[in-house]
């Protein structure tokens, strides 16, 4: 695997974007470095962003920070004052963020606002600190006054009981008649997960990603005990309709209990997989055992997102998938992704170019092979359409004599 500095790094190099532990830490990391922090006057917008304004103007105000699944809901509270009654106290605004591809946030002094900040909030104090939302691709969004979106199913990791029952509920759905590893993408159902945690999901539970979702989901427990009372449980799941057992470790066997401890893993690193101030990322390059790691296989899934495990692809794997090639990113291309130019024509190889040459000579060869004849069957037309037009001149002064002849003998008989 590549290394790299940052996380958001990684989603340029591997396609990836902020999953639902990234979105917790940067909760945390607007908690931990806004504490104590007073903020006031308007919050900006970058002139680039298409994203909307943020009508919220105030004298003091705090900033803090809540994470479900893939959204962060910042809220803006007014301080209040003294000299402000009650019922002009203005209201706190809660805005919503999605990171997209490459979102994250930032805390600097004004001088050194990220280049692809898009919405900042600014200190009382002077010199002025600002905390920023950072989006060099720009897919990222946020709404004013926003709440969770209401299609996307509890959190994974801090809504654990209500995410489990939630999914073992809805198995008639005909969702889970796609394969595990689409499925897992599905918000509705699986409100966190993304690409390489389904990878490390599945990869630590031995599943072929290209099975049936329901086959691997049916028969869990509405509630997990296991997880409080260590229950051992099978080492086996099995398909009903083929009758094929995928084997999977005995200690890990249930798959919705990974898809809310898999992601605590990340968060308990400490918050070296997204602290932008450390930019230290080696803990979170060690924590991969699947995703983007050397050795593993990749081929694109039925929605163009590239899939990562070891071992067989499974039963509901695309027909005649090929396994995309990773690309380094230089920090050009990191900074002016979202803005790319056309590349030039392609060169074409010596082989080719040969092979081009030698048809344009054969083609040449045989219409100079075929000139004579083509001259002679022009001369034959050229002649041919020369007598048709000499009979058509000649058909009136015959026709003329004819009708003088025809007067001469009538005045004869008169």
């Amino acid at each position: 695997m590549q290394k790299v500095g940052r996380h958001t790094d990684l989603c340029y190099i591997t396609g990836t974007m902020p999953e639902g532990p990234e979105l917790h830490l940067a909760s945390l990391f607007v908690n931990k470095t806004c504490e104590g922090v007073v903020f006031a006057g308007s919050v900006r917008k970058s002139e680039v962003s298409k994203n909307p304004d943020v009508a919220f103007t105030c004298e003091a105000y705090r900033i803090s920070a809540i994470s479900r699944g893939k959204e962060v809901k910042l809220t803006l509270t007014p301080i209040k004052s003294d000299d402000t009654k009650a019922e002009k106290q203005q209201q706190p605004l809660d805005i919503v963020f999605r990171f997209g591809m490459s979102g994250f946030f930032r805390f600097t002094a004004e001088d050194e606002l990220p280049k692809h900040a898009h919405l900042c909030f600014y200190s009382k104090e002077q010199p002025r600190r600002v905390l920023s939302y950072v989006d060099a691709r720009r897919f990222g969004s946020w709404q004013p006054q926003g709440t969770w979106q209401p299609d996307r199913g509890p959190c994974i990791m801090f809504e654990y009981k209500s995410f489990r029952e939630n999914v073992v509920s809805h198995l008639s759905d005909r969702a889970f008649d796609r394969p595990i590893c689409e499925v897992l993408l599905n918000q509705k159902y699986f409100n966190g997960i993304g690409n390489y945690l389904r990878a490390e999901i599945l990869y630590r539970l031995h599943i072929p990603p290209f099975v049936p979702a329901r086959s691997v989901l049916e028969g869990l427990d509405l509630e997990d005990f296991c997880l409080e009372d260590k229950k051992p449980v099978k080492n086996e799941l099995v398909n009903k309709k083929t009758a094929k057992k995928f084997k999977v470790k005995e200690e890990s066997a249930d798959l919705l209990r990974l898809c809310h401890t898999v992601p605590l893993e990340v968060v308990h690193l400490g918050g070296k997989g997204y602290d932008p101030e450390k930019a230290d990322y080696s803990g979170f390059n060690a924590w991969l055992q699947c995703y983007y790691v050397d050795g593993m296989k990749s081929i694109r899934d039925h929605n163009g997102r590239t899939m990562w495990f070891k071992g067989d692809a499974g039963p509901m794997a695309p027909k005649d998938s090929k396994s995309p090639k990773a690309k380094k990113r230089t920090k050009k291309d990191e900074d002016h992704d979202y803005n790319k130019k056309k590349k030039g024509p392609r060169r074409q190889s010596e082989s080719t170019e040969k092979k081009k040459t030698v048809k344009k000579e054969a083609r040449a060869a045989k219409t100079e092979k075929d000139l004579p004849q083509k001259e002679a069957i022009r001369q034959r037309t050229v002649t041919q359409k020369s007598g048709d037009q000499e009979t058509t001149d000649n058909t009136e002064p015959e026709e003329g004599s004819r009708r003088r002849s025809s007067r001469l003998t009538r005045q004869n008989v008169r």
